[in-house]
């Protein structure tokens, strides 16, 4: 870890945090949600937002020592579609950083075997080439990712996956939650299922570029040296290099690490570097980033 502590026996300000999401999820469902509508709205789509970027805080290993103990203050399903535990283990698998990007062997992987890709209907190509712009990714894709995790899951639990069904088991006791306070909150279910998608897609905004091809495991991990308002609802999760070097550090404590080691970092990962979320936007809102393809898969497709 070169040096770098990890997480301390409690840590306050993801605690403090964990208190501000779920009251600002509380009084936007509620209160706000009867004075002004939007601004209620608006609210619960980032307060699910901070609480997904609270579960990867969580799952690596924030805020206690005890895993269940911090496990359980991300319980409630506030994004309704994806259970925490499938989350945790899925992810923590993506921390091999020697795979990543691997349409196989990463699953957080946005790029597909070019044997596979060939074999797509034209449709569903043109619908990934747009889901590879940020437009695309932010408008398409949380469907995207909803139908291929729910499809992969339902097939593992169909041939007998234990512990991916009691994940969902799991995950209905969380929903169930979030269903109870609905049905006495001002905030309508119908309202409440198009905040969560949105959430997602402001979530797609962080996830669009964390990865790239490159023949290097180092340079594959992105930095974009935003200090804004989004890299506080990610967590500092931009700082991505920095996270990956050292995935048991708070999220607090990336950006002094990040300004004491810059050079270290921006040469660790080839220069794989973006000044700001604005600057994303600016270049691939309607342009793509990468090709569908993955332009150094092994193709295991047998295709």
């Amino acid at each position: 870890m070169n040096g770098v502590k990890t997480a301390a026996p409690a840590e306050w300000p993801t605690l403090l945090l964990l208190v501000a999401c779920y009251g600002s999820w509380g009084i936007g469902t509620t209160v706000l949600w009867q004075l002004f509508a939007p601004a209620g709205f608006l609210l619960v789509v980032l307060a699910i937002t901070l609480h997904s970027s609270l579960q990867h805080e969580v799952l690596h290993g924030h805020p206690f020592r005890n895993r269940m103990l911090s496990d359980l203050t991300v319980f409630p399903a506030l994004g309704l579609l994806y259970p925490y535990g499938r989350f945790r283990d899925t992810h923590l698998a993506h921390h091999q950083d020697e795979r990543l990007t691997d349409p196989y062997d990463d699953p957080e992987s946005n790029y597909l075997d070019p044997g596979i890709w060939e074999t797509l209907p034209r449709a569903v190509q043109f619908a990934l080439r747009l889901n590879n712009t940020l437009a695309g990714r932010m408008l398409l894709g949380p469907l995207v990712s909803a139908v291929v995790f729910l499809r992969g899951d339902w097939d593992a639990i169909r041939a007998g996956d234990a512990r991916i069904q009691d994940d969902w088991l799991m995950h209905l006791g969380g929903v169930a939650v979030v269903a109870l306070w609905l049905s006495q909150a001002a905030m309508p279910v119908w309202a409440y299922l198009p905040a969560a998608y949105a959430a997602m897609s402001v979530l797609k905004i962080r996830t669009f570029l964390e990865h790239r091809a490159h023949e290097k495991a180092r340079g594959r991990t992105v930095i974009v040296e935003d200090r804004g308002p989004l890299a506080l609802l990610f967590l500092n999760n931009n700082l991505h290099v920095v996270h990956h070097t050292h995935p048991g550090v708070a999220w607090y404590r990336l950006p002094a690490i990040y300004k004491a080691r810059r050079d270290y970092y921006l040469a660790k990962n080839d220069g794989y570097r973006y000044g700001s979320y604005a600057e994303v936007f600016r270049r691939h809102f309607l342009r793509a980033k990468d090709p569908v393809p993955h332009p150094a898969a092994r193709g295991r497709s047998g295709a």
